[in-house]
């Protein structure tokens, strides 16, 4: 009978002896305020693989920028039909602009680009344009026999007469070899209307001096007759 009056003593104090004592709590993390700088204890608190993304993604933004910074090089102001100008070479280095891809002087140049071959009434032109390589001179052929030589600044130049459908060439040189033959037909255009009106025109320029003998002959001769006339009368008076 004792014990069984002291149980309810003992539960009652086990009771008051749970409530008194503190429970566990979770700790959660202060919340960060990205709105203003971190502090170097904050900063620490930065997770890993936070920091490296961070880190590639600045990477990948820098050679976004240099790639868009290339991109935007200017092209030099350089054409391969115009005479006496710079090479595309020295213009790069001296504006610090782009070519187009150019062989090296170790190699034979590109070909040429024939473009036209005129008869300007005293001799056959032909004219052309550079090839993105290194050059030293041109040669131009008429019916596969050389014909003339220029220099690599050139970018036209007579060939004389050509009387029958020849075709004609240009080929680029350097001291690596040769390029293949930029080539095209050329065909004489009737030269009898030239002719014709090369006499026709001799002709009149001859009569014209005729005319002009005759009327200095009767000048002359009016004049004598006046002369003659004014001296008979001096001496009757």
């Amino acid at each position: 009978m004792a014990a069984s009056r002291h149980v309810p003593l003992m539960v009652i104090c086990l009771l008051l002896f749970s409530g008194s004592t503190p429970q566990p709590t979770t700790k959660q993390k202060p919340e960060v305020n990205r709105t203003r700088p971190l502090g170097p204890s904050e900063a620490l608190e930065i997770p890993p693989d936070e920091y490296y993304d961070i880190e590639q993604d600045f990477t990948t933004v820098a050679a976004a920028v240099v790639s868009t910074d290339r991109g935007t090089s200017k092209k030099c102001d350089y054409n391969p039909c115009k005479e006496d100008q710079p090479d595309c070479i020295t213009l790069k280095i001296i504006h610090h602009c782009s070519c187009p891809g150019s062989t090296s002087h170790l190699e034979a140049p590109q070909p040429p680009l024939l473009r036209t071959a005129k008869w300007n009434r005293s001799s056959v032109v032909l004219s052309w344009c550079a090839p993105s390589s290194f050059v030293k001179a041109y040669r131009v052929t008429v019916g596969g026999i050389e014909r003339q030589m220029f220099g690599k600044d050139r970018r036209s130049g007579g060939v004389g007469l050509i009387e029958n459908i020849s075709e004609v060439c240009v080929v680029a040189l350097n001291d690596a070899g040769e390029s293949e033959a930029s080539c095209m037909m050329y065909q004489p255009k009737d030269r009898s209307l030239f002719l014709t009106a090369g006499l026709i025109g001799g002709a009149l320029a001859l009569l014209l001096l005729l005319l002009l003998a005759l009327l200095l002959w009767r000048r002359r001769q009016q004049r004598k007759h006046q002369n003659s006339i004014t001296v008979r009368g001096t001496a009757e008076t």
